[in-house]
């Protein structure tokens, strides 16, 4: 599977349940796993529900989709997206699809993608149903898109924060429990782990794993406020670059 800026993705967005206003900060999240070389919006534009996406739909290139609602109370949408995903997927020009909505019934289409051997980038809301966070490869909540950044003593971008934890992380946290089977995992004889190998196992098991939530923008800077990991930055073999290991300080 291609991952990175080389990855064709279908973005798909569900604008009866997405708000127009993460759209910037989506595209650019987007980047990190591929290029978009579809990027569609599905709703009902006839009416003044969506106005606020109409605009955003310019600036972006985003192709609206017009799904007209037949009959109150069902999301035709949903289906309408539905059935443009498998005619993308059955074109086998992607990679990689995102799907952009807090709807439950797309919890098939997710898996059903990735039965096909794509990757499948979940956004929505903290309110997302957890079948459908479990059925993406990664999901990631658009309320870490739109939160401000600042900036640490050091000048390092940070997250605000979105719930209170303690600080320094305690022990007995069930987050230091995923750290640690997560490096415990990756880890060689020494026990030293590299960090991009900590963060794919966390993703794998968990879809919404995302440092944002715990208000670090980094892995790293996450784990190193847990204060139970030692961080050790080494040169690559090609000597071009830092890579991150980590280790776990228990005895």
């Amino acid at each position: 599977m291609i991952e990175g800026s080389t990855a064709k993705l279908a973005l798909l967005i569900d604008a009866d349940n997405a708000q127009p206003a993460i759209i910037e900060a989506l595209l650019a999240e987007v980047v990190k796993y591929g290029t978009a070389h579809v990027k569609r919006a599905y709703g009902d534009w006839t009416g003044t529900r969506l106005q606020g996406w109409k605009g955003q739909l310019l600036a972006q290139s985003i192709q609206p989709v017009q799904q007209f609602a037949y009959t109150s109370g069902k999301n035709a949408t949903d289906a309408a997206m539905i059935i443009d995903a498998m005619d993308l997927l059955y074109t086998g020009r992607f990679d990689g699809f995102c799907l952009v909505s807090s709807d439950s019934d797309f919890t098939r289409l997710a898996a059903r993608l990735r039965e096909s051997g794509l990757r499948v980038y979940g956004f929505g809301e903290s309110k997302t149903p957890k079948p459908f966070v479990a059925a993406c490869d990664k999901f990631i909540y658009t309320e870490n898109l739109t939160r401000p950044l600042g900036r640490s003593a050091e000048g390092d971008a940070v997250v605000a924060a979105p719930r209170a934890l303690p600080a320094p992380l305690m022990a007995e946290d069930a987050l230091i429990t995923q750290l640690q089977r997560a490096v415990e995992a990756a880890s060689d004889e020494d026990g030293w782990a590299l960090l991009s190998t900590v963060g794919h196992i966390l993703t794998s098991q968990h879809p919404d794993f995302d440092s944002r939530n715990y208000g670090h923008a980094k892995l790293s800077d996450l784990i190193a406020a847990t204060s139970v990991f030692a961080l050790d930055r080494r040169q690559s073999d090609d000597g071009k670059s830092a890579v991150v290991h980590v280790r776990d300080l228990r005895p």
